[in-house]
């Protein structure tokens, strides 16, 4: 015996709007399912016996059929496709993704003239996914109950939980609609709940711009940088969030009656995160992701469900030059990727483009804030090749192997960042950028000793951070229209952002 929740028709729709209450409805209507049946199953029997009622409820789908023959305005890099015939993905929370449901289902509205479909999919939702952030159960079941729970409820299927359409390497069975979105509604669902375990603040507070760090040295200057917008009652910025959902609101600003207070951790999450928000969501996310490139990888995999318009890495880097001085910026034109962390879903023989936007971003900031032009600003900031290894102590090779290698790839700097979240940047289809800052020169003799160090994060750490800020002020500025670009799209592109 299986309990489903009532069954609603799929319908066709020609308003975002209405596409998108029907998604509303269908995703509140299964989660409530789920979530009664837990409680019933909790407070039945401690030891149950004998077959238990399976209880299923599924996620919403969004389908287009598209007939063959029309050319959409293909200016835009998303809410198009290229050929006719029938896509579909499934989709979750539509409160937290509510925007940006509603602006794909209205670019395919508008480009295609077709209307939508929605319904009840048949992937079934986990039920851990079904359940709210605040929703506590466990410490209610008995061990018998725990055990026997995968009989009642569905569970995470990694089968369902993958990134196949990202990597270019699903296809669909004979008969099936192709895919309108880069991921499936469980890997999102997977996502969201590991960023809350790894940046101690819920997903709901992330922006759509994104600096990553491998230093606390930065977050510290961050947090003073929230602080203070939050006492400016001019602030474009509505309210800071940190680690436990600690939220300070803009002086002025009234705290919301429904706002449920955080709690600042016992300590700090793996890679904590910290949130400049705008009341449109175009604020600064701002995440330590400490170092290496496992690390890199593991954030911005999950961070990628959110689909952002920009991340951008600020962080120190061995400079490889004799020529360059600590404090010296990088800009990444290109980059070595020896961090064998995405050997699989992107091979080494794919090159990782600059991106024109984002490098004119960056540099500009630079001249923003540093006040320099011309000459001046040149011999302080160099664009070159970054080299990303997965070997922190590759100076420890010998026989001259590493220094090799960097001359050969025209290496300026060398860090264990940059070049993985460049690279899952290209994967995603999120624009990516990278601006680091020399730290020290091993190659050269120059170790920062304690004296060097203090004195070099001093000067450069605040100035730094600032320039990473003025960059996603000039994209903002410029319009995400022009943030997205063509060359991140595959042949067989999705339709969504």
């Amino acid at each position: 015996m299986i309990s489903l929740p009532p069954f609603i028709a799929p319908a066709s729709y020609h308003s975002a709007d209405e596409a998108l209450a029907q998604v509303r409805h269908l995703y509140d209507t299964a989660c409530s399912h789920l979530r009664d049946a837990l409680v019933a199953y909790i407070h039945g029997p401690a030891e149950p016996d004998g077959p238990l009622t399976r209880v299923r409820a599924f996620y919403p789908f969004v389908r287009l059929h598209v007939p063959v023959g029309r050319h959409p305005d293909t200016r835009l890099s998303y809410g198009f496709v290229t050929q006719g015939g029938t896509y579909e993905t499934t989709l979750t929370d539509p409160h937290l993704f509510g925007k940006y449901y509603r602006e794909q289902f209205r670019l395919l509205l508008e480009n295609h003239g077709v209307t939508l479909e929605v319904g009840t999919s048949h992937e079934p939702i986990p039920l851990p996914f079904s359940l709210g952030e605040h929703d506590h159960f466990e410490g209610g079941m008995s061990q018998t109950q725990r055990l026997r729970l995968a009989e009642v409820f569905d569970l995470p299927n990694l089968n369902a939980m993958n990134d196949r359409i990202a990597n270019g390497t699903y296809e669909p069975n004979p008969g099936e609609p192709a895919p309108l979105a880069l991921f499936t509604a469980p890997r999102v669902d997977y996502s969201l709940h590991r960023l809350r375990h790894y940046t101690g603040t819920s997903p709901s507070h992330f922006q759509n711009f994104v600096l990553f760090t491998n230093y606390q040295f930065y977050i510290d200057e961050f947090i003073a940088l929230g602080q203070q917008e939050m006492a400016d009652p001019d602030s474009q910025y509505t309210r800071f969030v940190q680690p436990g959902n600690v939220i300070t609101h803009r002086v002025g600003l009234p705290t919301p009656a429904d706002e449920v207070p955080g709690v600042p951790p016992p300590r700090l999450p793996q890679m904590p995160a910290y949130h400049l928000v705008r009341a449109d969501g175009s604020g600064i996310s701002f995440v330590n992701i400490g170092v290496g490139p496992s690390n890199a990888k593991t954030i911005t995999d999950h961070i990628a469900v959110l689909r952002p318009h920009a991340w951008i890495m600020v962080g120190h880097c061995a400079g490889l030059r004799n020529s360059q001085q600590l404090g010296d910026y990088v800009l990444a034109h290109g980059y070595v990727r020896e961090d064998h962390v995405l050997d699989e879903e992107l091979p080494m023989w794919i090159p990782i483009p600059a991106l024109a936007e984002v490098q004119i971003a960056l540099q500009l900031a630079v001249a923003d804030v540093t006040a320099l032009t011309g000459d001046e600003l040149k011999r302080v900031l160099r664009t070159g090749t970054v080299a990303t290894t997965d070997n922190r102590n590759w100076e420890l090779l010998g026989g001259g192997v590493p220094q090799r290698r960097f001359s050969q790839s025209r290496a300026v700097a060398l860090d264990m960042e940059s070049a993985t979240i460049a690279a899952n940047g290209f994967r995603f289809r999120v624009p990516y950028g990278t601006l680091l800052c020399v730290s020290d020169k091993p190659l050269h003799g120059e170790i920062k000793l304690p004296g060097m160090a203090n004195h070099f994060y001093r000067e450069r750490v605040n100035q730094h951070l600032k320039i990473g800020i003025r960059a996603i002020e000039r994209l903002r500025e410029d319009g995400v229209d022009h943030l997205h670009s063509r060359k991140l799209r595959s042949f067989m592109e999705v339709a969504f952002q």
